[in-house]
């Protein structure tokens, strides 16, 4: 394990990562921007560095100052959470070559399979089912019309970096094919510093299901079973859970198996995420992997017993993993629910300003609260909206459902619109 780290990263995450790092005696080094100045991760951290100005390009996207900030504060290791430099190669490189561990795979692996199209390729060669798509070399728009026109409407655009559904457009009519490209080459520049896109088939109607894996330094590779994220809204997760309900047990078998496949293929190291879509006839499309913690892993966290940032930690600093597979257990289900400061009643609009009041449910063995948010703090409009990611577990998904439904139901926030009443109705409705 390592003495001191480097967290680059902001709110929920940022605060995550805090808490293991104190339970192991790690002690920790946080950034924050001039917008976050005040915010909850700054708080709970051993040391501090104003790292620029609020936009993220200027901040959380600056390599060179995360880089001076570990150097400067003597940090092993460098964590970058999930979002911003976390899939980032450069980034990965930037902290080897200053002499830091970087807590997540190499480079190497990031750049195969942080691209979605390399990841396609190699996932196709090492005989894992992949989503129909095509991934030009040009960017340019008539090249990347030209793709579309090979894989045939309706196709998805999606940033070759990235995740997080950010940038994501479906296109249905080559007429409409322009402005989306436009759009999201924008969103991706914002969100990952790279316009980079590729097309690819639309499935209509699947479920999103993911298997998350884990590899070390030794050779040792083992799932952690999967999750289902298919409650989305605008290509975002919206709630969460594992294991995946009603799923054919030889599907499961055989994502995870692919799975597997897939992390051996490139050699991986650390934590990352094996994403599929499964159509409405069973079959099951390889879509993309991401080489980094996921927003949902405590979901996996809750079934397991298992603490992922400090597999994180114990495998970056060298060490074998924890256990075997036959030695990872699932027990129970487990629900994850976003709580985020945006209006339903109008179209989702994202939430800003001062959080006026916020009472979240107690944590109990049943209910688990991940947040970066406290009353009073800011939400601006630099950053995700999320309030908090309320965690519900039960000894089976009916149990889990009662919880979260009435966790839910406690949620008090004024000052920003927020999404509990929305999500509640999901939770609530009889087809979830």
């Amino acid at each position: 394990m390592f003495d001191k780290v480097l967290i680059a990263n902001r709110g929920e995450i940022a605060c995550r990562i805090a808490r293991t790092c104190r339970k192991h005696g790690v002690a920790t080094v946080g950034v924050y921007s001039s917008a976050d100045r005040n915010a909850m991760h700054v708080t709970v951290m051993e040391e501090t560095v104003r790292i620029g100005a609020a936009p993220s390009s200027e901040s959380y996207l600056n390599i060179d100052a995360l880089i001076k900030v570990a150097l400067q504060t003597r940090v092993e290791a460098v964590h970058p959470g999930y979002g911003f430099l976390s899939e980032n190669a450069l980034f990965a490189e930037a902290c080897e070559n200053a002499g830091l561990v970087f807590i997540g795979p190499s480079p190497e692996a990031i750049r195969l399979m942080g691209s979605k199209g390399e990841a396609k390729r190699i996932m196709a060669e090492a005989g894992v089912p992949v989503l129909p798509g095509h991934t030009c070399i040009g960017q340019d728009d008539a090249s990347l019309a030209a793709s579309a026109g090979v894989v045939g409407y309706p196709v998805m655009v999606k940033p070759v970096a990235g995740g997080g559904g950010r940038g994501m457009r479906v296109v249905t009519r080559s007429d409409d094919l322009a402005e989306a490209l436009k759009s999201a080459r924008r969103e991706a520049v914002s969100s990952f510093g790279d316009e980079a896109l590729l097309i690819e088939k639309l499935v209509e109607r699947p479920r999103h299901i993911e298997v998350q894996i884990f590899g070390d330094t030794h050779g040792n590779v083992v799932h952690l079973f999967e999750r289902d994220c298919s409650i989305q809204r605008r290509h975002q997760k919206v709630v969460e859970e594992a294991p995946a309900p009603a799923l054919d047990e030889d599907v499961r078998a055989g994502l995870l198996e692919a799975s597997l496949t897939a992390a051996k293929a490139v050699g991986y190291v650390g934590a990352g995420t094996v994403e599929f879509l499964l159509a409405a006839d069973g079959t099951a499309w390889f879509m993309e992997m991401n080489t980094r913690l996921q927003v949902e892993h405590p979901v996996t966290e809750q079934i397991t017993g298992i603490d992922l940032v400090e597999w994180q930690l114990r495998v970056a600093a060298g060490e074998e993993l924890p256990l075997r597979q036959e030695e990872i257990l699932c027990n129970g289900h487990s629900i994850e629910a976003r709580l985020y400061a945006e209006d339903p009643a109008n179209d989702f609009a994202p939430g800003y300003g001062s959080v006026a009041y916020l009472d979240l449910p107690d944590e109990t063995d049943m209910i688990r609260i991940d947040s970066g948010v406290r009353q009073s703090d800011e939400i601006t409009v630099h950053y995700d909206p999320m309030v908090a990611k309320i965690i519900a577990t039960g000894m089976d998904r009916d149990a889990a459902c009662v919880t979260m439904s009435a966790a839910l139901g406690r949620v008090r926030i004024a000052g920003p619109a927020a999404n509990e009443k929305f999500l509640k109705a999901i939770v609530d409705h009889s087809e979830f």
